[in-house]
C-alpha cells in the first residue's frame, strides 16, 4: 500500500506507451467519449456526443461487463473525478464531483430522480447492474435542466431497452463469486455472491423483460472481535419488470424495480456476559417509473416521465446471549426512543414533461414543467414533513453559423418551504475551432433546498447525537467551466481524444454537518462560503482491438478560515489533491479474450477543521493506488468466463493525520476504505433466439 507517487506513474505510463506502440485493433464501442456515441442526457433528442453543449462522460454496456462489478459504484469508483467514501456503520457511500457531492449529486434511472435518504447515495448501490445498457455522467451545474440536487452534477443510469426493430427472446444469467480479502466460502456467507437472470423478449412492437437479481456481502471482520465486522454483512434481493410499446411516432413503457436489502450490525461479544447487541438494517424499496416518447411531427416531440417511489428502511434491534443461545427484543421505550426500533418512510412524487420543437436548422426551443413531492416520517424524524418544488423551465440552441452552438436557459421554480431565486440561469456554449478542436464554455446557477432530513432529522443514543436545523438557508452557487477538446482520426481504425477542462464552483450558504462545540452533538449549519477549483487533462486512443485512456486532476478545496480574520492563520486559501486514472482494454480476436486494466491513483485529500481551542488544524487523508484487472474468455456461443483480481495494491486501511500550522500537535488515526485484495470468477451464459 505504501508507493510513492512516480513510481507507479511511470511505470503506468509506460505500459500505456508500449501498448499503444503495438499493432493492436481496438473495438470503436469500447473507447470512452468517442464522437459518434450517442448520448441523451440533456439532449432535445438523442445526438452524437461530438455535438453536445454539455461535458459529458459515457460508460458503456461493454465498459460495465468487463468491470465485473456487482454494483454501480464499483464501475463509478475507476472515473476521473469522482470520489467514494464509504461509512462502513450504515453500509452507505457517499460520492463527489469535481470536490462537491452529497445532495448537490443528482441521480437519475433513465432521466427521472431516484429517492435516497441523506445526503449519502444508497440508491447507487440498490440499482442492478446487469440491467444497465450505459451511464452517462454531467460534470457541472444542472439545475435548469434537472432542478435541485444538480449542482455539481448528474449521473444518468440507463436501463437496457432490447433490440430495436426486431424479433427476439434472450435470457442471460449471470454467476459471480468473489472473495473479501483471504476470506471465502462457495455461494453463501464469506465473500460476495451474485446470481442474476435476465430475460427479455421483442416484437416490433412490444418488449417485454423481467430480471432478479441476488447479491450477498458476507462481510470482514479485520480486527474486529466476534461477532462484530467492520465491513457489515449485507444481503440484497432485487427484482423488476418492464411493458413497452412503440410505434414510428410513440414510445411508451412502464417499468417496476424492488429491493429488499438487509444491513447486519453486531457489536463485540462480551465475553463474561456472552451478550451482543445485533441491530438489522432493513430496507424495502418500490420505484415505479412510466415514460412516453411522442414525435408529433417532424420538428415537435413531446417527452414525458411519471414516477411515483416508496423507500422504508427499518431498524431492528436484539441483545443475543452467546451462553445460551437467546435473543432477547431491545423495544423498551426508552430503546425506541433511541432508534433502536424504528421505522423511517420516505415517498416521491415525480412529473415531467417537456415539448422540443426545432424551428429551422439554427433555432430550436424546449420548454418543460416539473414537480416533485417529497414525505417521511418515522420515530427520527419531527412530524410528517413534506416538501413540493414546481418549476417551469426553458432552454434553446441558437446556431448563427455551423460552427457555433449557444445554449441559453432559465429556470423559475416555487419551494414550498423555501424562497428560490427569482430566476436560474445557464448559458453553455460550444464552439468549433477547427475541424479537429472544440472549446465548450459553461456558466450556471445554482440552487438547492435543504433536503428533509437535514431539516426534520433528530437521533440521540450512546454513541451518536444528530439533530436537524430548522433555520437552516437555502444553497445558491455560481459555477463557470471551460473545456477544449482535440479530436484526431489518423486512419479508418485510429483515433485519438484530449480534452483540457478548467471550471470553478463558488457556494454560499453551503450545508455541512458540524459538531456543536465541544460536545457530543452534531447538527447541520450553513457556511458563509465554499469553492471548488480544479483542472482535468483526458486522453483516449483505440487502434483497432486496443483502446485506452489516461487521465489527470488537480482540485483546490476551499480553506473558509483563511478569509476568517478572527482566526490567526496563514494556511493557503485552497488544500490541493491530485488525481490519475487509467482504463486500459485490448481485445485478442483469435482466443476471443479481453482483457482489461484499471488503475487510479487517489492523492491526499486535505481539509481545514478547528480544534478545542480554536486554532485551524490540517487534516489529509493519505494517498493511494488502486488496480483491477479483469480477463474475459468466450467459449462456445453461449459461456463467457471472467477472472481477475480487484484492489491489486491490497489497500485497506487510510491513515487521517492530523497537524496544527505550527507542528505543536500532531495526531493521527486511520479509516477502513476496503478489505484488501481480492479475487472473483464468474460465468456468463447468454441464449437469444430471433
Amino acid at each position: 500500500m505504501h508507493h510513492s507517487f512516480l513510481k507507479p506513474a511511470i511505470s503506468l505510463l509506460t505500459i500505456f506507451i508500449c501498448f499503444i506502440s503495438k499493432t493492436a485493433n481496438a473495438q470503436k464501442d469500447t473507447l470512452q467519449g468517442r464522437g459518434d456515441e450517442v448520448i441523451v442526457t440533456g439532449q432535445y433528442t438523442p445526438q452524437p456526443l461530438k455535438q453536445s453543449v454539455y461535458k459529458i462522460k459515457t460508460i458503456d454496456a461493454n465498459q460495465i461487463k468487463m468491470h465485473a462489478a456487482t454494483d454501480v459504484i464499483a464501475v463509478l469508483n475507476n472515473e476521473l473525478g469522482l470520489h467514494f467514501s464509504p461509512d462502513n456503520t450504515l453500509g452507505e457511500t457517499d460520492i463527489k464531483i469535481m470536490g462537491v457531492g452529497g445532495s448537490r449529486v443528482k441521480v437519475l434511472l433513465d432521466g427521472v430522480p431516484l429517492a435516497d435518504r441523506d445526503a449519502t447515495k444508497q440508491s447507487l448501490s440498490q440499482i442492478d447492474i446487469n440491467s444497465i445498457e450505459k451511464i452517462e455522467i454531467v460534470e457541472g451545474p444542472m439545475s435548469v435542466v434537472y432542478g435541485t440536487d444538480a449542482l455539481a452534477g448528474v449521473i444518468n443510469i440507463i436501463t437496457k431497452k432490447g433490440y430495436k426493430g426486431k424479433n427476439n427472446l434472450s435470457v442471460t444469467a449471470k454467476f459471480q463469486e468473489e472473495t473479501i480479502g483471504k476470506t471465502y466460502y462457495p455461494f453463501v456467507d464469506d465473500g460476495i455472491h451474485q446470481e442474476s437472470l435476465n430475460v427479455n423478449w421483442n416484437n416490433h412492437q412490444w418488449r417485454v423483460s423481467a430480471y432478479f437479481t441476488r447479491n450477498n456481502f458476507g462481510g470482514f471482520a479485520d480486527t474486529a472481535f466476534f461477532p462484530a465486522k467492520v465491513f457489515k454483512p449485507k444481503e440484497q434481493f432485487m427484482s423488476g419488470a418492464t411493458l413497452g410499446f412503440k410505434t414510428n411516432s410513440f414510445n411508451v413503457w412502464y417499468r417496476l424495480d424492488y429491493l429488499n436489502e438487509e444491513i447486519f450490525s453486531a457489536s463485540p461479544m462480551n465475553i463474561n456476559t456472552g451478550l451482543s447487541f445485533r441491530q438489522y438494517y432493513k430496507t424495502n424499496r418500490y420505484t415505479h417509473i412510466a415514460q412516453a416518447n411522442w414525435n408529433i411531427n417532424s420538428s415537435t416531440k413531446l417527452n414525458t416521465s411519471i414516477s411515483y417511489q416508496d423507500y422504508q428502511r427499518n431498524t431492528e434491534s436484539y441483545t443475543k446471549n452467546y451462553k445460551y443461545g437467546t435473543t432477547e427484543r431491545d423495544d423498551t421505550p426508552e430503546d425506541i426512543a433511541n432508534g433502536y426500533w424504528d421505522i423511517t418512510k420516505f415517498k416521491t412524487w415525480f412529473l415531467r414533461s417537456t415539448v422540443a420543437w426545432i424551428a429551422n436548422p439554427k433555432f430550436s426551443i424546449q420548454p418543460g414543467v416539473e414537480v416533485k413531492y417529497d414525505y417521511t416520517s418515522g420515530n427520527r424524524v419531527e412530524g410528517n414533513p413534506s416538501i413540493t418544488d414546481y418549476s417551469f423551465f426553458v432552454s434553446s440552441e441558437i446556431k448563427p453559423s455551423s460552427i457555433i452552438n449557444i445554449r441559453p436557459g432559465i429556470r423559475f421554480s416555487k419551494n414550498t418551504v423555501y424562497d428560490a431565486p427569482p430566476v436560474i440561469p445557464s448559458i453553455n456554449t460550444k464552439i468549433q475551432l477547427t475541424k479537429n478542436i472544440d472549446a465548450r464554455l459553461s456558466y450556471g446557477r445554482g440552487f438547492r433546498a435543504p433536503i428533509l432530513r437535514e431539516l426534520y432529522f433528530k437521533f440521540n443514543d450512546v454513541n451518536h447525537k444528530v439533530f436537524g436545523n430548522l433555520l437552516l438557508k437555502a444553497e445558491t452557487s455560481h459555477s463557470f467551466m471551460a473545456s477544449f477538446s482535440y479530436t484526431k482520426s489518423i486512419t479508418t481504425n485510429k483515433k485519438f481524444n484530449s480534452t483540457l477542462t478548467g471550471f470553478l464552483n463558488n457556494y454560499t450558504n453551503f450545508i455541512e454537518l458540524y459538531q456543536k462545540g465541544i460536545s457530543d452533538t452534531f447538527s447541520y449549519f450553513n457556511i458563509n462560503k465554499y469553492k471548488t477549483v480544479g483542472v482535468t487533462l483526458e486522453n483516449a486512443f483505440t487502434c483497432k482491438n486496443l483502446s485506452a485512456s489516461i487521465g489527470v486532476s488537480y482540485i483546490g478545496y476551499y480553506n473558509e478560515y483563511r478569509d476568517n480574520k478572527t482566526i490567526m492563520s496563514d494556511d493557503l486559501k485552497y488544500s490541493w489533491s491530485p488525481e490519475i486514472t487509467s482504463n486500459i482494454f485490448y481485445k485478442i480476436e483469435k482466443l476471443k479474450t479481453n482483457i482489461g486494466f484499471y488503475y487510479k491513483f487517489t492523492g491526499k485529500i486535505p481539509t481545514y477543521i478547528l480544534d478545542e481551542l480554536g486554532g485551524v488544524i490540517l487534516s489529509k487523508k493519505q494517498a493511494f493506488h488502486w488496480a483491477d484487472l479483469t480477463i474475459s474468455k468466450e467459449f462456445l456461443k453461449y459461456i463467457t468466463l471472467q477472472g481477475g483480481v480487484k484492489n491489486l495494491f491490497d489497500v485497506t486501511k487510510l491513515n487521517n493525520n492530523v497537524t496544527n500550522p505550527n507542528g505543536i500537535h500532531s495526531s493521527g488515526s486511520s479509516i477502513n476504505y476496503s478489505y484488501g485484495r481480492s479475487y472473483f470468477l464468474s460465468v456468463i451464459l447468454q441464449w437469444t433466439k430471433k
